[in-house]
């Protein structure tokens, strides 16, 4: 018998048992203004910045005087959200467009996505109005190019940095006339996002920082309109100079954009819902639905990156040993259970987690080295309509 130093007893930390989560910044947004002013050599252009409260701005030289615009949407932003709540801040010069900033091609929002290692989950884009704007279908003339290089964006990051994002697009110099609005559910754009509606009368910024902060707080199966999570902390709401209460938000929130509005007999200011400005058939047509299955993409792919490059037991004809195939499905299912049904984030129906992973067992690893596995996530329904049928009762003696 070969001796192996003093008789010992050895104990090994056995791992994978307790069903840990992945670490997921799922609110992390990154706040953009368009017209932005460098402050000294504390506030830089094009450079991004990790705030987790307003005071932080103090540390930048960033002021309500020189940085008008992105003191508000921070201010706006920590009222909805706590302070502590990591966001990103980013300004660019006045020469840039929110469409310049999100085109993919540019070396602007997208440098942003692979600085961070693609932990932003979102964008919130806007810009200082200066001069005599151009309008176009009751908004800025830059909207319809920004909406379509959002969208362009996020499937960039999505296919090329497995990070998808989105991206929340102000409202620039709304007229205040609803009928004069295009209907974003002529478009597939299920990756970005307009707000119509503003704190002050007549502002050409909308109040893209209230609702970042809503989405920062809330968790990716809560609709950023929930009426149980309490109004927002503003005083006054306004479509234009119309105040909500008298604005048509109906025909705003029917054209796909994300407006606010009150209810008879409850005080304060609510998101009407996270329209997308895509089609009503589109699975991805509200927020809610593009964090949801945005989330489970990132940890699937947290957990498939691990099994690149290794071995794979096949059978003669080359298909995948079925116990390969249960380990696989295992191993994804239980990720997404952990992080996602654990918390509530996807809709459980009789312990199956919300979750359905297949891996066909006829495919040729051996002759492909491609291996397909289909994920489907279950998530929840929503109460956007509730009717009631009301009436009297007669009890007859």
């Amino acid at each position: 018998m070969a001796l192996n130093g003093l008789p010992k007893v050895t104990i090994d930390y056995g791992n994978g048992a307790l069903g840990q989560t992945i670490s997921s910044a799922d609110g992390l947004l990154c706040l953009v203004v368009c017209g932005a002013v460098a402050v000294s050599t504390t506030f830089t252009l094009a450079k991004q910045y990790s705030i987790r409260k307003l005071a932080d701005l103090n540390t930048l030289g960033i002021t309500a005087d020189n940085n008008p615009l992105l003191y508000q949407t921070v201010k706006d932003f920590y009222t909805e959200a706590q302070e502590g709540t990591q966001v990103y801040i980013i300004g660019y010069p006045n020469t840039l467009k929110m469409s310049n900033v999100l085109d993919k091609e540019n070396p602007y929002l997208r440098n942003v996505i692979e600085a961070t290692n693609g932990q932003i989950r979102g964008f919130v884009v806007t810009s200082v109005s200066t001069g005599t704007p151009t309008i176009t279908n009751g908004l800025d003339a830059d909207i319809p190019a920004a909406l379509l290089n959002a969208q362009n964006l996020g499937e960039w990051s999505r296919t090329a940095r497995y990070a998808p994002v989105f991206t929340i697009i102000d409202g620039l110099n709304f007229t205040g006339n609803a009928s004069d609005l295009k209907d974003l559910k002529e478009h597939s754009y299920y990756r970005a996002a307009v707000v119509i509606g503003s704190i002050n009368a007549g502002a050409a910024n909308q109040a893209v920082g209230l609702v970042a902060g809503r989405i920062a707080s809330a968790s990716v199966d809560h609709n950023i309109g929930r009426v149980a999570d309490g109004a927002l902390n503003v005083l006054t709401m306004y479509a234009g100079d119309t105040a909500i209460e008298l604005a048509d938000t109906e025909t705003i929130y029917n054209l796909s954009y994300i407006t606010f509005r009150t209810f008879t007999g409850t005080s304060g200011y609510f998101i009407s819902d996270d329209l997308m400005a895509t089609k009503e058939t589109d699975d991805y047509n509200h927020l809610t639905a593009v964090r949801t299955i945005d989330k489970a993409a990132r940890i699937c792919y947290s957990v498939l990156v691990t099994q690149l490059l290794d071995k794979v037991q096949v059978r003669s004809n080359g298909t995948i040993l079925q116990p390969v195939i249960v380990s696989w499905q295992q191993i994804i299912e239980n990720a997404i259970a952990t992080n996602m049904t654990a918390g509530g984030e996807l809709s459980d129906d009789n312990g199956d987690n919300g979750v359905e992973v297949y891996i066909d067992p006829t495919q040729d690893v051996l002759a492909t080295s491609t291996i397909y596995v289909e994920v489907r996530v279950r998530p929840f329904g929503y109460a956007r309509y509730i009717n009631v049928l009301l009436g009297f009762t007669v009890n007859e003696n």
